[in-house]
């Protein structure tokens, strides 16, 4: 019996050891094209490759950007290209192509105003390059030009998000309504 106990330990170590979870902690979830994360938690598109921001920046205590926005769905017809329109305009630096951005957003569903992503759901903001096979390429060329301390709408047709295959609970051909709040760009 006593020689049976160290093979015990050293099974029972070997199956804790396996019991580690596959995803580190800290991954942030992105708008993205490819996969995604289990859609029952309506949690953001991924690429394939995730990525751990340095540090969450926090969400102002105060002012215009310290509460999450009510996004409003057009009524018609989706727009056929990107729609951008600023909300709140901001009054810090400002995002550029390539620059890695820290964000709060909402999406939403144009066709039916379904949200299916939302930052704020996380309580966490959402810090990201923007570039291509990062974030969607209606962010690549909806977010430039944007301030921090400003707050954006964009209307994104299906070719600039995730055109006829969908990702998650993002069904395919969507056209995608964010509302985006600028909080630091470097």
């Amino acid at each position: 019996m006593r020689k049976a106990c160290p093979m015990i330990v050293v099974v029972l170590a070997l199956a804790a050891a396996g019991c580690g979870s596959s995803s580190a902690p800290g991954v942030v979830l992105a708008p993205s094209g490819g996969a995604t994360a289990d859609s029952s938690t309506a949690a953001a598109p991924t690429s394939t490759t995730s990525t751990t921001p340095a540090a969450s920046v926090p969400t102002p205590k105060s002012g215009p950007l310290s509460t999450e926005p009510a996004v409003l769905i057009p009524k018609g017809s989706p727009p056929k290209t990107l729609q951008i329109k600023d909300l709140i305009k901001g009054t810090g630096a400002v995002a550029k192509a390539g620059s890695t951005v820290a964000v709060n957003y909402v999406g939403k569903l144009y066709k039916n105003g379904k949200t299916f992503d939302a930052s704020w759901n996380r309580h966490m903001t959402f810090t990201t390059p923007l570039s291509s096979g990062a974030v969607i390429d209606g962010w690549v060329k909806g977010i430039p030009g944007m301030k921090v301390g400003g707050r954006r709408e964009l209307i994104i047709p299906p070719n600039l998000a995730y055109k006829s295959q969908g990702a998650g609970p993002i069904p395919p051909n969507a056209t995608l309504v964010f509302v985006i709040d600028l909080l630091k760009v470097s």
